[in-house]
């Protein structure tokens, strides 16, 4: 059976929000009440997972507002997450909605909008509809909110990680005995993916955290590869970037095997030289550690050893509720690792015509250091 997680509490996450308005510099979000649309940090702040609302907060309240197919989910979400005394809540189609968030902001002088979620066209209709308040752009209020986990939001992402650790293990086989020398030579990309999807689903994921990456053979030089018709055979690298979501949190981590056996040649030292940038990388993440000395810590690795100009992303990034969070794991990044935050560390070495390789965990930070969401084995030949 499996084990109860602990439960999420939102309370005190409005109030969190609300003392960044008139403590923030005044050109980044002193407002006077922040519309909030993005449906990650809607979910974060309330409970309210539904594909349609609009959250207003402002210094003594909150109004949520969505569609009649919403009504009893947002009911019941919002008193499971212990907000729902906290949170007032309208029904309706988009003018009664519209209506109601005007009249929670009368008098309000600024009202933010979160730029990163706002179309320009959206824009122009709420400055249309909140006419005589200034609207102004912010970027990152809630998302740097959302930074630092707590333990319900750590034991979710730890959940994900384990169902897509088990996953990759119960399909890995197809990879092994598509370099067997019996093979039929019919795996493809594609079909390990939607294996790999289906075996996540099976273990009790709500979805995949991303679009899944198989990249095998000369498509391993390509980061992002979508998975295609190439079949795999003997020989092969194959990039295999996944993630599962539990209860809206996700997971990332990224494995590199060699089908066949053991990589041979200027290949086997890719996987030798990410492997030891990706261990490098894992062991500098601590408490008071930016995020741009991991990053560093991983590419000076690999620059070492002739190959800077292929390793060509960031070190890794913040996961949570989305996938990209902050902080962002590159170079530069002054954001300072603290307690609670989850980043990634996936270097990797990309050689057209010859393959890539990437290697990746999902690590929170600990009071001491930092330890992995992702367990599954780095041994490189299937």
């Amino acid at each position: 059976m499996t084990a109860a997680l602990p439960a999420l509490d939102l309370r005190g996450r409005l109030e969190r929000l609300r003392a960044l308005f008139t403590t923030a510099a005044p050109d980044e979000h002193a407002v006077d009440a922040l519309l909030v649309t993005a449906p990650a940090n809607i979910r974060w702040l309330t409970g309210f997972t539904g594909s349609a609302g609009l959250l207003l907060v402002t210094a003594d309240q909150a109004v949520l507002t969505t569609d009649g197919r919403y009504r009893t989910q947002s009911s019941e979400q919002l008193a499971a997450a212990g907000v729902d005394a906290e949170v007032a809540v309208t029904i309706g189609g988009l003018q009664v909605q519209r209506q109601a968030l005007r009249d929670a902001s009368a008098g309000m002088a600024l009202v933010g909008l979160e730029a990163d979620d706002v179309t320009w066209a959206a824009q122009r209709s709420w400055a249309e509809l909140l006419s005589g308040i200034e609207l102004a752009p912010t970027r990152g209020v809630v998302e740097g909110l959302r930074v630092v986990k707590d333990a319900g939001e750590v034991a979710r992402m730890e959940r994900a990680a384990s169902i897509a650790d088990d996953a990759l293990g119960a399909v890995l086989p197809l990879l092994a005995a598509a370099g067997s020398a019996g093979s039929t030579g019919d795996l493809t990309e594609s079909r390990f993916a939607a294996a790999l999807d289906h075996a996540m689903r099976q273990g009790g994921a709500e979805e995949s955290a991303f679009e899944t990456i198989v990249a095998s053979g000369e498509n391993s030089a390509k980061p992002h590869h979508r998975p295609g018709g190439r079949v795999i055979r003997a020989g092969d690298p194959v990039v295999v970037d996944f993630g599962a979501v539990y209860e809206g949190y996700r997971s990332d981590m990224t494995r590199t095997f060699c089908v066949g056996g053991p990589p041979t040649g200027e290949l086997a030292t890719v996987f030798e030289v990410v492997a030891a940038s990706q261990r490098l990388g894992v062991g500098s993440v601590r408490p008071g550690v930016s995020a741009g000395d991991v990053d560093r810590t991983c590419r000076e690795a690999i620059a070492e050893s002739g190959w800077a100009e292929y390793f060509e992303h960031g070190t890794g990034h913040g996961v949570g509720l989305d996938i990209h969070e902050q902080p962002s794991v590159g170079p530069g990044s002054a954001a300072i690792l603290v307690p609670g935050t989850v980043v990634t560390v996936e270097p990797g070495v990309y050689l057209p015509r010859t393959g890539g390789v990437r290697i990746e965990d999902t690590l929170v930070v600990t009071e001491d250091g930092s330890r992995s969401l992702t367990q599954f084995p780095k041994e490189v030949a299937v």
